[in-house]
This record gives structure tokens, C-alpha cells and sequence, in this order.
């Protein structure tokens, strides 16, 4: 097996998730985990070389069986038909992709750098003498590439917006829906807000999606829509819109013949602000 070497981190929402419904699915899911690259590398299968991208692997039904049954009573091992269906299951709950050739399949393990990188024990679990000589292993892939300080702030910031999604009772945040939120903060730093101010602003989104009863991905992507297109860089900016739309509809219930005539006209926008 690949990436023998390292660690990975494995999070407390796998219970009560689709992986904890059976031992073996568990121990699937975490196989996947392990395998999973890294770093960008070419490797050789079946003779074919394949170009793989961090959080990917290759393998087939029989590999993964193996790897499954090994050290496991003969009357406990699972078949290379479990082997697919859960990996179907998967793919389905949109925790992984598969692409797959008569020859083989190219796994990509979803969201894998929002979960997996600038992976590193514990200083109180490593010596000064091991973080400089462990070069070797998986948790030290990418610090020549990126700025851990930098890194750590977004991963900090991205849990405080996936934690602030569930604990607003909008239920468990999937992969997919973790990937927008990410593409979303690059959209509003590219306008010029800041990494703070863009993580500010998701969680705006799902407060208003929240006060206004609609608990769906759907909405609270509508309302980033709108405020990108707007401008938005900040929640002064939205709470600044807010209070002059705020007036604007006050002014309007004392002229009600304009505010009629503007709602026929289809000038009132149907998302907040």
C-alpha cells in the first residue's frame, strides 16, 4: 500500500456518518484515506503511467479486496462486490469520485486539503530532533510550499463557518457544499476583501438564510451571488445595504401608489438587500 509513512486526520463527524454503519465500511473509508497521495506524482500500474493529484489513488476492485481481507479470518473477509458498492455509496454521498477504466480506477477522495493538509503531530508527541530528521514522511510534504501560519488561519476559519452551518441547524455540511464555501472566500478576496472578511461574509449569508426560514445551500448561495455582484467586501457593507433598503421600504408605506407601482414593475428584488 501507498503512503505508509504519515498520518492523516480523522474526524469525530465520522460517527453517525455513512462510513460508521458497518465495520467494514469504516475500515473501507479509512483505506481510502490511507492511500490517498500526498503530493502530485506520476505513477506506474499495469505498466500505464498515471498521473495522480494529492488526495487521489489508484487501484481495482480485487487490490482494494486484498488489502481489505489482509490479517482477517477467512469467514470474515469481505468480497470485491462489497468492495464496489461501498465505494458507490460513497461516491453517492459525495465523499469521493471514481473514474474508472477497464483497467482500473482513479479514486479522488473529496475536500481532501481542506481536512488533510499541513498535517503534523502534536508538539508534545515530536522531539525538535524529529520534526528536522522525519523529512521524509507525509506530514512534511508541503511545507516547502506553503505558509503553515497562513494555512492554519483558514482551516481555522473554514471549521468556524462548517460548525457555524450545523450548530444553525441547517445538518450535516457535505463535501461538495465545503468546496463552494472555499471557492466562495476566493471570489470575495479576488473582489479585494480580506481572507477575515470573506469568512465573515459565508456566515452572514447563512444568518440572513437562517432569520428568513430557508435552510438550503440554495439560498444562502443566492445571497452570496448577490452581494458579490454588489460589491459586498464586508458585513458593513451588507448591514449598510440593509438599513437603506430598511428605509427605503419605509418611505415606500407612505407613498403606497409608488411602492405598487414599483412592485409591478418588478423592481423589488425578491433576496435581501
Amino acid at each position: 500500500m501507498a503512503n505508509q509513512d504519515g498520518f492523516i486526520k480523522s474526524y469525530r463527524k465520522n460517527v453517525g456518518s455513512l462510513a460508521w454503519s458497518s465495520g467494514d465500511l469504516f475500515k473501507l473509508w479509512h483505506l481510502c484515506l490511507y492511500k490517498a497521495n500526498f503530493k502530485n506524482r506520476v505513477i506506474t500500474f499495469n505498466g500505464q503511467q498515471i498521473p495522480l493529484n494529492r488526495g487521489q489513488f489508484v487501484t481495482g476492485r480485487n487490490a482494494l479486496r486484498d488489502e481489505m481481507n489482509v490479517g482477517v479470518k477467512p469467514e470474515q473477509q469481505v468480497n470485491s462486490s462489497f468492495v464496489w458498492r461501498g465505494l458507490k455509496k460513497f461516491e453517492k454521498a459525495e465523499m469521493l469520485h471514481i473514474n474508472s477504466t477497464h483497467q482500473y480506477s482513479v479514486v479522488t477522495v473529496l475536500n481532501w486539503d481542506t481536512y488533510q493538509q499541513s498535517e503534523q503531530l502534536p508538539n508534545s508527541y515530536r522531539t525538535a530532533t524529529e520534526q528536522q530528521t522525519d523529512t521524509d514522511k507525509n506530514v512534511k510534504n508541503d511545507k516547502n510550499e506553503k505558509n503553515i501560519t497562513t494555512t492554519s488561519l483558514s482551516e481555522k476559519n473554514l471549521k468556524s463557518v462548517f460548525d457555524f452551518w450545523e450548530q444553525s441547524g441547517f445538518g450535516l455540511l457535505s463535501p461538495t457544499t465545503m468546496q463552494n464555501f472555499e471557492y466562495w472566500v476566493d471570489d470575495f478576496t479576488k473582489l479585494g476583501a480580506t481572507e477575515s472578511d470573506s469568512f465573515q461574509l459565508l456566515k452572514k449569508a447563512i444568518q440572513v438564510s437562517d432569520q428568513n426560514g430557508v435552510k438550503k445551500y440554495a439560498y444562502v448561495n443566492s445571497i452570496l451571488k448577490n452581494w458579490r455582484e454588489k460589491g459586498f467586501k464586508q458585513v458593513a457593507d451588507v448591514d449598510a445595504a440593509e438599513a437603506q433598503r430598511n428605509s427605503q421600504k419605509s418611505k415606500n408605506t407612505r407613498q403606497p401608489t409608488e411602492a405598487v407601482g414599483k412592485y409591478l414593475q418588478g423592481d423589488d428584488d425578491d433576496l435581501p438587500f
